[in-house]
């Protein structure tokens, strides 16, 4: 199922770029595409797998497993009503919404079944699915409350970017890239208590802010910065020498770092009126989260295709993901900075860089065994 999603927001990529050069469509729809179709799915799978790891517990059973695919359609169902320009969005928000408190609900139950204390990470990923819960909430709220609907409308996608997807993926960034590496990060746990509460926090001002209070943004966009700091300091300490290298994971993760970086710099840039909803939202999607799926892509994409014992084929397919991650992660950087700044030219580099990983991608679905 893992490598079914993968495959599935690899296509939800390369359709959110593709599609409004072949056929005009609102922003909203091929934003949709890649974020709703393609991140979120992808993210309710990647947590199936890691939080039985963070809790010690069994794998998670069959209706859990079966949520990210709904997710996936419901996230479809709301490009198709983006693109057709009717209301169906308001129904695909309420069974996402159904689906996320079915998931966070297992989340918890897991938590309290834990052997021994969960893993602090697990928070994170609470705190994620809360943002996620409130974000089709205030979808739902524009039908009772159709005056705020542009303030609810930047309420809902900055909970989804900077707090959804950005709290699950600097929480996740904290465990795999030491697993990409091979060493470990002795403080991430301290880490990922103590900064919890500043990027929740972030977020929330961040979002109530961009509707409502723009001062409140910018405090939020400093709470928010405050475990980045804290991220790139130990990583700058631990790991330089790897996230330097031009190829494999480790390049590509903190290339997605940075990118969070800009992307909340550009949101308190959207909140204060000085950049429009869709360039920051591509500057969110090509600098943060391109470089962010393709090197957790190369990382876990070769376990979820074949579980069990690691073996040559896993090493193998690693080294061949993971080529060239150096200068992918580059080229969506460039590209997602420039589009945030509305220089549309940007998109070509991210275009290369995404299809040589979509190559990559297709090559590596069974490498040679070695013998």
């Amino acid at each position: 199922m893992l490598v079914i999603l993968v495959l599935m927001a690899a296509a939800s990529f390369a359709g959110a770029i593709a599609l409004p050069l072949l056929y005009p469509l609102p922003s909203a729809a091929h934003i949709h595409l890649a974020l709703a179709a393609g991140i979120m799915p992808l993210i309710f799978g990647a947590m199936t797998h890691f939080v039985p790891v963070l809790t010690r517990s069994a794998a998670a059973p069959k209706g859990v497993r079966l949520i990210p695919l709904l997710a996936s359609s419901a996230g479809t169902l709301a490009f198709f009503s983006f693109a057709a320009s009717n209301r169906i969005y308001y129904f695909a928000a309420f069974f996402a919404l159904a689906l996320a408190m079915a998931f966070a609900m297992w989340i918890m139950r897991r938590a309290n079944k834990a052997v021994g204390k969960p893993h602090p990470c697990l928070n994170w990923y609470l705190g994620a699915i809360a943002c996620l819960i409130l974000a089709f909430v205030a979808v739902l709220a524009m039908t009772l409350w159709p005056e705020q609907r542009i303030a609810l409308k930047r309420l809902h996608l900055h909970l989804n970017t900077l707090g959804f997807i950005g709290l699950t993926a600097i929480a996740t960034l904290q465990v795999l890239l030491p697993t990409a590496v091979g060493r470990p990060d002795p403080q991430a746990a301290a880490r990922l208590r103590q900064d919890m509460k500043w990027a929740l926090g972030g977020a929330l001002l961040i979002s109530i802010g961009a509707a409502w209070f723009k001062p409140l943004a910018w405090t939020g966009a400093v709470l928010w910065a405050i475990p980045l700091v804290h991220l790139c300091k130990a990583w700058f300490t631990l790991y330089f020498r790897e996230i330097r290298q031009l190829h494999g994971a480790a390049s590509s993760l903190a290339a997605a770092l940075t990118g969070f970086f800009a992307a909340i710099f550009f949101g308190a840039l959207h909140t204060g009126g000085i950049l429009n909803t869709a360039n920051t939202a591509h500057a969110f999607i090509f600098a943060f989260l391109f470089p962010l799926v393709t090197g957790a892509v190369s990382q876990l994409l070769p376990i979820w295709a074949r579980p069990g014992p690691q073996t040559p084929w896993h090493t193998l397919a690693r080294q061949h993901l993971g080529k060239g991650g150096g200068y992918r992660a580059l080229l969506f950087l460039a590209g997602g900075l420039l589009l945030g700044l509305g220089w549309r030219e940007g998109m070509l580099l991210s275009i290369a860089a995404l299809a040589a990983f979509l190559l990559q991608l297709a090559t590596t679905a069974r490498p040679a065994p070695v013998t």
